[in-house]
């Protein structure tokens, strides 16, 4: 190593230096040269840190000037020139110790005996270093010729730069939501080229000067596609591939993770299920990233195997690690999902079957209910939430009526109005909502549909033509009144599984008088019923609504019809009794013997523990996870020292109340039992995420499918735009590409002929 030493001794103030030496022994000269006993016991980084040395010192010969402001030693300088007797005529320096005096002939044979040592120990250092070097090379020799690196050509260079321009293109389109295809070709006269949107920006990029491309392309005709259809797809597949990787990294990183489904929806004209992941990072935050789309099978059994075939294999997850699950799926899509659930539950027993803390247990259970007249009905109220959303004149039309039919009460007026201008249909009391807003709904819609002035787009009349004959048909009326009454006993249930940790652990424990009023409810069906069907008349006689049976049911029986059969009785059993029944075993599902003690497990929160006075036993609801603990041995320790340590806190320090709060905790690492348990409990589906910055993969999932048409969704582009913050390799992609179809890249300047056009001789 090279050091610089600094030995300062000099009494007149001369410029002093910092002097580059290699020290292998040789600082030893330069102080026992100095005479100074008092440093020889001094390392050298203490001489190098606190002493100094003139150049006067030096023979001129050892001294190399590059330039009037710098000084540097030769590599085998040794300092040789002293007075070793002018300290004695000083005052200053009788206190030091005194120095043996050298004749001229000692200093001269002791200056050349340096020197030539010095010379030595250099030539030795060389001859060592360049013997190093060939053994170096001959170890390494055999490797090179295993594994020899050809240099690209310029024509593969060419190549690979043109691949990534290409990429580059495709990763803007995606993160811009910018559609592969341009202008219709139906819309075009004939004998017009219109180039697709890929095609377009390539072309810009080429005017802007990009040379790459433009020595690709610029012998090509004006009508040719520059990539075709199935290189485009092949690309993007690849991009999207490369982008999920990065958070596929994440999820193996932090082991465990839950899968999140979404809604089934349309990518051009097929049925997808957009897949989320849970995870925990390495900043202990939990966060929810959209990870792609898997296509929608009608067999459940082939969707179940499917799903984890594309999570195992083409996504590289570890389903040993999982440990949660959660679908929110649309009506008629429930009972398939619960049997991918049950599926992935008998191979996976630790993946849990959960809620997912985004969708409100009463709207969900409303979903998954198997009564046709439901699934209508959910419908009908999102159609009628989409219509007055869609336009702020429409919700002001709205807010009018409904300050007309309550007047009387300002407060409750002002409380629809505010709830009318939100996403209604997404809450807890969504049918109570619905039933006090019936009356104005149905009169702002007639009112809307009636009206003879241009105020309104034809579009706009027929559709709230549509949607009033649909509310104020009697079979919409029942269902909502008999939803709202049974959705009524889990109302508050849900209400808390959706507020803070400690309100989910008492939530958990409250289960057991949930499923008691219900059962009460079924063993008296008749009487409920009554009264329900009572409420549901009395609101439609209130608009002016028939009472009768379903038409559908009075044409199914042709005359045949039973004369005892009547509305209330048809409804009790085809409505009231199915529903209650579902929601029963429904809840007994969802919220299973491991989900119940898993959610026993958040005693850990230090919050809850307080409430429990810290007379908490989570040891025996632990047990579950033993196998994910570093050290499962000592958890019953590791426990009562936490505990412990928030029973005895001091007056100003506040129990976190969150799990996102322990893990943030300076000494949690101390915990290692308790932290990996609060990790694994964070992930669960149920359990909502507190920092809503980490929860943006549902919100631009939500944002891609409003701003872009079915016809032009890509499954491929969705993800890069989703995921636009997320870096990507560009060389990874394009030599991903080249190493997956080799027969595309050959360095040829074929082009295949537009669609649009046929290339012709003049072209």
């Amino acid at each position: 190593t090279r050091k610089i030493l600094k030995i300062v001794f000099c009494v007149k103030k001369s410029t002093l230096l910092k002097l580059v030496r290699f020290i292998k022994g040789g600082g030893k000269w330069w102080v026992e040269n100095c005479r100074r006993a008092d440093l020889e016991d001094k390392t050298p980084d203490q001489l190098n840190k606190h002493y100094r040395l003139c150049a006067k010192h030096f023979e001129t010969s050892m001294i190399c000037r590059s330039s009037p402001y710098r000084t540097v030693l030769r590599d085998n300088a040794v300092p040789t020139i002293f007075d070793l007797t002018s300290h004695l005529n000083n005052p200053h320096s009788r206190h030091r110790k005194r120095i043996k005096e050298l004749s001229e002939d000692e200093i001269r044979t002791l200056k050349q005996q340096k020197i030539d040592e010095a010379f030595e120990r250099e030539q030795a250092n060389q001859e060592l270093n360049e013997s190093s070097a060939q053994n170096t090379v001959s170890e390494e020799g055999g490797e090179e010729q295993e594994e020899e690196v050809v240099p690209l050509t310029l024509e593969e260079r060419e190549n690979k730069d043109y691949l990534k321009s290409l990429f580059e293109i495709l990763i803007l389109m995606g993160k811009q939501n910018i559609p592969l295809d341009g202008h219709n070709a139906n819309e075009l006269p004939e004998g017009i080229f219109t180039p697709d949107n890929f095609q377009a920006l390539l072309e810009c990029r080429i005017n802007a000067g990009d040379e790459v491309l433009r020595k690709r392309f610029e012998m090509a005709a004006v009508n040719l596609e520059y990539c075709s259809k199935t290189q485009q797809k092949q690309m993007l597949e690849i991009c999207e591939s490369c982008v999920r990787e990065e958070t596929l990294r994440e999820v193996r990183d932090s082991h465990f993770f839950s899968i999140v489904t979404d809604e089934v929806v349309d990518i051009a004209g097929e049925e997808h299920l957009p897949v989320l992941v849970r995870f925990v990072d390495e900043s202990h935050n939990l966060r929810e990233e959209f990870v792609g789309f898997l296509p929608y099978e009608a067999d459940a059994e082939i969707l179940a195997v499917k799903f984890h075939t594309t999570i195992i294999e083409k996504w590289g997850l570890n389903m040993e690690y999982c440990r949660g699950q959660a679908y929110i799926v649309s009506s008629g899509f429930a009972s398939k999902m619960k049997i991918v659930a049950t599926r992935l539950l008998e191979k996976y027993p630790q993946a849990v079957y959960t809620l997912c803390s985004s969708c409100a247990l009463n709207v969900w259970l409303a979903k998954s209910v198997p009564v046709v007249g439901v699934s209508i009905a959910l419908g009908t109220i999102e159609e009628v939430c989409s219509f007055f959303n869609q336009s702020p004149q429409l919700l002001v039309e709205l807010d009018n009526i409904i300050s007309v039919l309550f007047q009387n009460s300002e407060e409750k007026s002002n409380e629809l109005k505010e709830i009318c201008h939100s996403q209604w249909t997404g809450r807890h009391d969504t049918f109570e909502i619905l039933v006090d807003l019936m009356q104005a709904l149905v009169l702002c819609l007639d009112g809307i549909s009636s009206d003879v002035s241009v105020r309104w787009s034809n579009f706009v009349v027929g559709r709230a033509f549509v949607l009033s004959s649909a509310l104020t048909d009697f079979d919409f009326i029942v269902t909502v009144v008999v939803l709202k009454n049974i959705l009524s006993f889990t109302r508050a249930f849900g209400k808390n599984l959706q507020g803070q940790t400690s309100d989910v652990f008492f939530a958990a424990s409250s289960l057991t008088a949930v499923l008691h009023s219900l059962n009460e409810v079924m063993e008296n069906i008749e009487v409920y019923h009554e009264f329900w069907f009572e409420e549901a008349t009395n609101l439609a006689t209130k608009l002016d609504v028939q009472i009768k049976l379903p038409g559908k049911f009075r044409r199914a029986q042709q005359g045949s019809l039973d004369s005892d059969v009547t509305s209330e009785n048809y409804y009790k059993e085809a409505l009231s009794v199915p529903t209650v029944e579902h929601i029963i075993q429904e809840l007994k599902d969802i919220f299973s013997e491991q989900h119940l003690r898993a959610l026993k497990c958040l005693s850990l929160v230090p919050s809850v523990m307080g409430q429990l006075k810290f007379n908490t036993s989570e040891e025996h609801h632990a047990d579950m996870y033993k196998n994910d603990l570093p050290n499962p041995d000592t958890l019953c320790a590791e426990l009562h020292c936490w505990r412990i340590k928030w029973k005895h806190r001091g007056k100003d320090i506040e129990l976190p109340a969150t799990i996102y709060e322990a893990l943030h905790l300076p000494d949690i690492k101390f915990f290692p039992n308790v932290y990996a348990l609060l990790k694994v409990l964070c992930i669960l589906p149920v359990m909502k995420v507190e920092n809503e910055k980490y929860e943006v993969g549902r919100k631009r999932l939500k944002a891609y499918l409003k701003n872009t048409l079915t016809e032009q969704r890509s499954s491929n582009l969705a993800l890069l735009n989703i995921n636009f913050d997320i870096k990507h390799d560009l060389d990874l992609m394009v030599d991903t590409y080249i190493k997956l179809y080799p027969d595309k890249v050959e360095f040829q300047e074929d082009f295949l002929p537009s669609n649009n056009s046929e290339v012709t001789e003049d072209a």
